[in-house]
């Protein structure tokens, strides 16, 4: 069963978020990361968009996983949005994304940072995991699904 209440705080979840580019959505991610977790809402979206421009973290599906490290962070953050409609992200099989779980490291996190985004990865690589989490119409519903309630409750 997967769980992910260790990085992703129920602050830090969207649903029908409508952002008109990836500039706009890290910008409503970074939002969201200064809420739920007192980080400079600038860094974060700064970050991440440099990230991005290393190469698109669309990897198909409609899912992007994007993330970055961020100076004083302690511990591995999440934050996930639903996004309402699909945004172009240059994923590698050029479908539109609605579904992203960015993912913020502290700067001296490598091998858990790694693992992390490995574990982020192979839960989205699960078709019928995205498809339930593109269900979620509620940021409890969202919360419930990556805190592995959702999966208990639908068994």
């Amino acid at each position: 069963m997967v769980d992910f209440n260790d990085i992703v705080s129920p602050e830090a979840l969207a649903t029908g978020v409508a952002a008109n580019g990836k500039k706009a959505l890290f910008q409503k991610i970074a939002s969201l990361a200064a809420c739920a977790y007192g980080l400079e809402a600038d860094e974060v979206g700064d970050a991440l968009f440099e990230r991005e421009r290393l190469g698109s973290t669309g990897f198909g599906g409609g899912v992007a996983i994007p993330h970055a490290k961020i100076a004083g962070l302690d511990r591995m953050c999440g934050v996930v949005v639903l996004l309402d409609p699909a945004v172009p992200f240059d994923a590698v099989d050029d479908a539109p994304v609605d579904v992203v779980f960015a993912l913020l490291s502290p700067v001296d996190s490598g091998a858990e940072h790694l693992k992390t985004l490995a574990r982020v990865s192979r839960y989205l690589r699960d078709e019928a995991v995205v498809t339930r989490l593109r269900g979620a119409k509620s940021t409890g519903a969202l919360h419930a699904l990556l805190s592995g309630a959702g999966a208990r409750d639908a068994a």
